[in-house]
């Protein structure tokens, strides 16, 4: 009896250390299978995606990253796929799956592509001056975040060319407003339009009219000495500019014309220095 039972031990073990190597066998054929499986899908993303079929490559790329999650293609696969939906406008699709791409993948190399992409989405949804600037703030701090994080990228020198569009944007927004505002004879509010012009964009192309706009509404509104401030400081930077012209008509004869003469070098950061003028 004790033999018996010794023998079904031993055939036991025989028995279960045969299931283990097969099943072990099995698993390594399956996972090679799969793996395989997966690099064809990946492919034929690529190759889908190449032929301008973005709409089927990004199907595609999300199948491939689903038949190998561990594998090094997952990542690449995610990525892939949001960049799918980028090409095809479909920035709320592309969006949701980078953002799952950052979850799934926190320490993957590409982390600074897929807060580009994110940016470039918000970026391509910004519309002119009149409409929602949700989207343009969005773009600006996703691009801010890139040149913070990683300024030694390959984004980060556009990342700085796109801030410098939507300042511009911000800044036509602000002039936008700001020329409602004087139809509707809303004097403060308009002044403060443009306010935010010469303290937050200075650098872009508004920055005339926007000074010019302070010396008519001022001097509109009875604040001459205000007025007269914002035009000296417009003479000062850009006494050639039409706007200047536009600020002295208004004051006519009365205006002096005292202005001094300085060199485009001078120049630089010379809003920022007059700006104490006007604190």
């Amino acid at each position: 009896m004790n033999q018996t039972k010794y023998l079904i031990l031993i055939l036991a073990f025989f028995f279960i250390n045969s299931c283990a190597k097969e099943v072990k066998n099995i698993s390594k054929i399956k996972e090679t299978d799969q793996n395989l499986e997966m690099v064809a899908a990946y492919k034929e993303a690529y190759k889908a995606l190449d032929e301008n079929d973005p709409y089927f490559a990004a199907k595609k790329f999300l199948e491939a990253e689903l038949l190998f999650p561990q594998s090094k293609w997952a990542p690449r696969s995610a990525l892939m796929a949001a960049y799918s939906y980028y090409m095809q406008n479909y920035y709320a699709e592309a969006l949701l799956n980078l953002e799952r791409y950052l979850k799934t993948y926190p320490t993957d190399k590409n982390l600074p592509y897929a807060h580009y992409l994110i940016a470039m989405c918000y970026y391509e949804t910004i519309e002119d001056e009149k409409r929602d600037t949700g989207p343009l703030l969005q773009a600006r701090d996703k691009f801010e975040y890139i040149m913070n994080e990683y300024p030694g990228s390959d984004f980060a020198m556009d990342a700085n060319f796109k801030l410098n569009l939507i300042q511009d944007i911000l800044a036509s927004k602000e002039m936008y407003l700001g020329r409602h505002y004087i139809k509707k004879g809303k004097w403060v509010a308009a002044i403060n339009r443009f306010k935010n012009v010469t303290q937050k964009y200075d650098q872009t192309i508004f920055i005339e009219e926007a000074l010019h706009r302070l010396v008519e509404v001022n001097y509109k509104v009875g604040l001459l000495e205000e007025s007269r401030k914002y035009a000296n400081l417009l003479g000062y930077n850009y006494q050639s500019s039409e706007w200047y012209k536009k600020s002295y008509k208004v004051f006519n004869q009365d205006y002096d014309l005292k202005l001094k003469k300085i060199n485009k070098g001078e120049k630089k950061g010379i809003i920022k220095k007059f700006k104490k003028l006007f604190d």
